[in-house]
Parts: C-alpha cells; sequence; structure tokens
C-alpha cells in the first residue's frame, strides 16, 4: 500500500468519524429526549398532574425546556416556559443565598447569636433558654420542631414575618441546638427577619433587588402579593380521585421559606448559577458553592444525606447530588444538580403531589443513561382514594339516618307517635346517647392532635386531600343525625 493510499484512508476514516459520530451522538440524545418525553406523560396521567414544566441543564446550555398539561384546567390554558408557579422549600437557597451574601459584606456571621439580631426571640429547651446560632437555622440544627409549620399565622399584613416568627415564643424547642437535624420550615422565616433587620428592606424587596435582578430571574417574584401577570397558574390538590381547584390562605409570614414564585425561563438561569456556567458573574461564584457545602457536625438526616444551606447534599454512586424539594398547599417544585457534569434538573407542579420528586429523580436518571426501575407510589393519592370510599359510605348513612328520621317525623306530625313519660330507662338511654354522640365529636375534633404529632383541622384542611374535609363534615352532619334520629326514638313511642 503506497503512502498515498495510507494517507487518503486516514483522511476518510477522520471524515466518517467528524459525519457520523455527531449524528450518533444527536441519535442518542434524541432517543433520551423521547424516553423522557414518554416518561413524564405516563406519570402525569397516573398522578392527575393538571400541569408542570420541566427544564434540564447540562454544562450551561438548556438541553430540555419543555411544559405539559394546564396552567388553568378550567380555561385550558396550556404551560408555557412564561407560566409562573409557588416553589414551595426550593425557595429556601435564595434566603441561604441572601444570608451568606450579607455576611460576605461583612454585616453579619452565622455563627452570631440570634438574638443579636431578633432579642426578643427567646426559646428554651426543657426549661433552659438556648444560644441559637444563624446557622443552626440555616441547617435546621436549631431545634425548633417541625409542627411549628401549624401555627404559620394566615395574613397579608406588611409585618405578617414578625407575627409568624412570634409564634415560636411560649413554645419549647424539641432538642437542644446544634445536637441534630429537624426539618422545620419556620427556621427560613426567621432567617428573613433577620434580613429585614440587617438589611433594613423589607425581606421580599431585598431578595428582588440582591438576588433576583443581578441573575437577570426578571420574571420572577417573592410572594404571591407582588405577583402582577396573567401567567400565573391556577394551583390544585387532589381529592376525591382528580384534581381539584383550590385557593389557599395567604401566608405572607413564610414567603422566605416557600414563596419564590418563578417559571422555566429564569429557573434555567438559577440552575446554571448554581452549576458555575451562568454568564452572569454578579454574584460570586464563590459564594454559590459555598451554600452548597453541607453541615456534618450532626448525623445524616437520610442516607448518606446532609443539609446544606436551602439544599440537600447526598453521595450516590459515589458522584455527589445536590438537591431539594418543595411542597406548598396546592403547589410542588423539585430541583436536583450533578455538579462534576455540571447537569441540573428542575420539576415545577401546579398541584400538591410527591409525584414531583418521583419526576424529578427519574428525568436526571434518564438523562445520566440510567433505567428507572421503581414504580412511584403516591401515598396522598391511596389517601384521598381510600377517605373517598369511606366518605362515600359515610354520606350514604347519613342519607339512611335522614330518611329514618323524617318518617319517625312523620309519624309525630300524624300523630302515630307522642311524647314519652321520662322514667329512669328513658333518662338512662337519653343520658348514655348524648354521651356517645358528644365522644364521637370529640374524637372527630382531636383525632389530628392525638395521632399525627400535634396537627389540627385547619392545617389538614389546607394540606391535605379535600376529600378528608368532605368527610369530616360528613361525619359531624352524620353525628348530628345520628343524634337527632335517636332522641326521637328514645324520646317518643308509638300512640296504640
Amino acid at each position: 500500500m503506497t503512502r498515498l493510499m495510507k494517507k487518503s484512508m486516514m483522511i476518510a476514516v477522520i471524515l466518517i468519524f467528524y459525519i457520523l459520530i455527531p449524528k450518533l451522538v444527536q441519535a442518542a440524545s434524541n432517543d433520551t429526549i423521547r424516553k423522557i418525553d414518554q416518561f413524564i406523560e405516563e406519570q402525569q396521567t397516573i398522578s392527575e398532574i393538571p400541569g408542570l414544566s420541566v427544564i434540564i441543564v447540562d454544562k450551561g446550555k438548556t438541553v430540555y425546556q419543555k411544559g405539559f398539561g394546564f396552567a388553568d384546567m378550567k380555561t385550558k390554558t396550556p404551560v408555557t416556559s412564561h407560566t409562573l408557579f409557588e416553589l414551595g422549600s426550593t425557595s429556601k437557597a435564595f434566603t441561604a443565598l441572601a444570608i451568606l451574601q450579607l455576611e460576605n459584606q461583612g454585616l453579619l456571621k452565622r455563627s452570631d447569636n440570634v438574638q443579636k439580631y431578633i432579642p426578643w426571640l427567646s426559646l428554651a429547651y426543657k426549661g433552659e433558654e438556648q444560644v441559637m446560632t444563624i446557622q443552626q437555622l440555616l441547617s435546621h440544627t436549631s431545634g425548633i420542631p417541625s409542627n411549628s409549620i401549624t401555627r404559620i399565622p394566615e395574613s397579608t399584613a406588611d409585618n405578617a414575618l414578625e407575627l409568624t416568627v412570634k409564634t415560636l415564643l411560649d413554645h419549647p424547642l424539641n432538642r437542644k441546638p446544634g445536637s441534630s437535624f429537624e426539618y422545620a420550615t419556620i427556621n427560613y422565616d426567621v432567617l428573613g427577619l433577620i434580613i429585614e433587620h440587617v438589611s433594613k428592606q423589607p425581606f421580599d424587596q431585598y431578595i428582588q433587588q440582591n438576588i433576583l435582578q443581578p441573575i437577570n430571574m426578571d420574571q420572577s417574584f417573592v410572594g404571591v402579593h407582588q405577583v402582577q401577570s396573567s401567567n400565573m397558574a391556577s394551583g390544585y390538590k387532589i381529592g376525591l380521585m382528580r384534581e381539584q381547584a383550590y385557593i389557599p390562605p395567604v401566608y405572607r409570614g413564610n414567603i422566605p421559606a416557600g414563596y419564590i414564585i418563578s417559571n422555566a425561563n429564569d429557573i434555567a438561569r438559577w440552575l446554571k448559577l448554581q452549576l458555575g456556567n451562568s454568564e452572569i458573574y454578579s454574584l460570586s461564584n464563590n459564594l454559590i458553592q459555598e451554600s452548597h457545602i453541607p453541615d456534618q457536625t450532626v448525623e445524616p438526616f437520610d442516607t448518606n444525606t446532609f443539609y446544606a444551606n436551602g439544599w440537600a447534599v447526598v453521595e450516590k454512586d459515589n458522584k455527589p447530588y445536590i438537591y431539594h424539594a418543595g411542597e406548598n398547599p396546592t403547589f410542588t417544585s423539585y430541583f436536583i444538580m450533578q455538579p462534576d457534569e455540571q447537569i441540573g434538573v428542575a420539576i415545577l407542579v401546579n398541584m400538591n403531589t410527591s409525584f414531583t420528586t418521583a419526576i424529578g429523580q427519574g428525568v436526571m436518571d434518564l438523562w445520566e443513561g440510567k433505567t428507572i426501575q421503581n414504580q412511584h407510589v403516591s401515598s396522598y393519592q391511596k389517601l384521598d382514594k381510600i377517605v373517598t370510599i369511606i366518605s362515600a359510605i359515610v354520606i350514604a348513612i347519613s342519607i339512611f339516618f335522614c330518611y329514618l328520621l323524617f318518617k319517625n317525623i312523620q309519624s309525630l306530625y300524624n300523630k302515630q307517635r307522642g311524647l314519652a313519660k321520662l322514667n329512669y330507662k328513658r333518662i338512662f338511654l337519653l343520658s348514655v346517647h348524648f354521651v356517645l354522640a358528644t365522644t364521637l365529636l370529640a374524637a372527630i375534633f382531636f383525632t389530628p392532635t392525638i395521632l399525627l404529632g400535634g396537627l389540627n383541622w385547619t392545617f389538614i384542611k389546607v394540606w391535605a386531600p379535600t376529600s378528608i374535609t368532605i368527610l369530616l363534615y360528613s361525619t359531624i352532619v352524620a353525628s348530628f343525625l345520628y343524634f337527632s334520629l335517636g332522641f326521637t326514638l328514645i324520646a317518643t313511642k308509638k300512640k296504640i
């Protein structure tokens, strides 16, 4: 073979390489995208999710950005890259970044006692006043109990943040600060109040001017009260085995922990910033990386998983992943990043469902070339199905009681029955009947507090499937009908 032929063959091989390899890579990428599309559509159908937005960034590029379903089921408005969603607890990373930013400016230290900034916030553990640091709030090791979320007040007032933090007063800590992890969303509301005191600005204004605007998240808002856009999605909950529109109360005092409002366009920018490949340098990359450093002074809260500053960090398959889930009464979100490969995935959903996290993890797996093995099962969906069936039974019983009560009252009206003389036996029966009815009502009222770790019906009605509210009221009605029917049967008798 001549030298010329060898050169020609080498050139031909190189040309084939440069022509075919990109096409093979593109084909593989297209196949992955088809799998992701199919996976999301399947999960959306199973979960009854009305609408969701999905974003994938890879090495500084937005490689996948797509909307599925509807932002509003009534008007059939489709989800687009401009559709706005409440983020839920993925908002915490914004608040944490603001704290690090203020520390970088020398205006506070994470090791500072919280009372340096909020002097009246005196909290005790086992009767002894405790020193709580800003870092302990950031890493959920403050000792504030997780059920403190149930006391967050409904409020649209300008001082709602202070009102929220004041709900911690006169309630003991669950553990000594710094001793162990306990996730409590209100930790980040306390941080929000510290930001207000240090910056001398309302929290929403500070985040808008110092975090969102510098990184060109111009389509995002801090709190529902700021939203002035027709692109806001309607929120939904599961109920009666389908999505149900629901407008929850406004918790303005919980904005630092869960109420950044954003869309796919801006979240793509946020992910790129977190992965260190953003074209925007107005926020220090060192500051971003510092926010990802986990607190390993306490035991992991899950397998190989530690909490950082608004992010969870886990070691899986010898690779680090940075992630967080967000959950509000009618919205959920999930962000996950693999920093070594500079891959980020975000899911925004206009319904409260655990499928959001499952979809996010599944999309990341598919993009990394892995297979999805487990089919996700939503505890909310299972609960809703059970409660819906029980509600139907209770309503049927109520209708039956109502029929019997009507017949009894009709008999009284037609003088087929009359008032009975109250003897000892009837008084005893009426007393037992009254005790049974009141015991049932008391059990209904106190069940969440006793069995669900201090939750109350107000909280449950906002957060749980709508079928639970239907069961609550139908049970109360059934109890009233049962008492009324029993009373008319005991207190009257047939006329001979």
